[in-house]
C-alpha cells in the first residue's frame, strides 16, 4: 500500500493485519481521487473508520490542510500514528481511538465542517444512511463537500440522498463498490 500522488507520492504505508481493517487498494484509491479531486486547495477532512489512515494520508499528500482520523481499534490507531510520523504529517492531523458514532457526536460539539468525508466501515456492520443523516443533521458538511462511501456491492446506495448527489458510483471488482456524493448546498451551522 502506497501514497498514489502529491508530495508523498510513492511512499509506502504500513497497514494493520487482521480482520478489523480492510485497506483500500491502490487501484481504487487512484481512481476515486481522480473524481474527488486530483488535488485539493486546503480544507478539512474526516477519515472515519480510518484503518491504516491511507485515504486521509492520500488527501493530505494532495494538499488537504488537515485530517481528523478516527478508528476504534488500538492497533489501527497505532499504525495511523506511525504512518503520519514517517511522513512528518503529525501537525496536520488529529487521531482518535473512538467508535464512529461517539466521534461524530464529539465533532458536532466542536461545530467543525468538512470539505471531504471518507467513510470506509466494515462492509456489513454500518448503516450508511444513519452516518449520512448524522453528517447532514449536525451540519458537518461545507458547500460542495465530498463524501466517499466504500461499501459492499450488495448494499447499494441511492443516487441522491437529501442534499447529497452521487457524482460517481462504480464497481471495483470483488465486493468493492464506491459511491461518491457531493453536497449541493452549505449545511449552515
Amino acid at each position: 500500500m502506497r501514497v498514489i500522488a502529491g508530495i508523498h507520492k510513492g511512499r509506502v504505508l504500513k497497514s494493520a493485519a487482521g480482520e478489523s481493517t480492510r485497506p483500500t487498494s491502490d487501484k481504487v484509491k487512484e481512481a476515486v481521487f481522480q473524481v474527488m479531486g486530483p488535488y485539493f486547495s486546503g480544507g478539512l477532512a474526516l477519515d472515519l473508520f480510518a484503518g491504516s489512515g491511507s485515504l486521509g494520508i492520500e488527501a493530505l499528500s494532495r494538499d488537504m490542510s488537515k485530517v481528523i482520523f478516527v478508528d476504534k481499534h488500538p492497533k489501527a490507531v497505532q499504525i495511523i500514528k506511525e504512518n503520519l510520523k514517517s511522513l512528518q504529517l503529525e501537525a496536520q492531523a488529529e487521531v482518535y481511538r473512538n467508535d464512529a458514532e461517539r466521534a461524530l457526536k464529539a465533532i458536532a460539539k466542536r461545530e467543525l465542517q468538512f470539505d471531504l468525508v471518507l467513510l470506509d466501515p466494515p462492509y456489513k456492520s454500518k448503516d450508511y444512511m444513519k452516518l449520512l443523516d448524522y453528517l447532514l443533521d449536525s451540519k458537518m458538511l461545507n458547500k460542495n463537500a465530498i463524501v466517499y462511501c466504500e461499501h459492499d456491492k450488495t448494499n447499494m446506495l441511492p443516487d441522491t440522498y437529501k442534499s447529497l448527489k452521487a457524482i460517481k458510483q462504480a464497481d471495483y471488482g470483488g465486493l468493492v463498490q464506491v459511491t461518491i456524493y457531493q453536497s449541493d448546498k452549505r449545511e449552515e451551522a
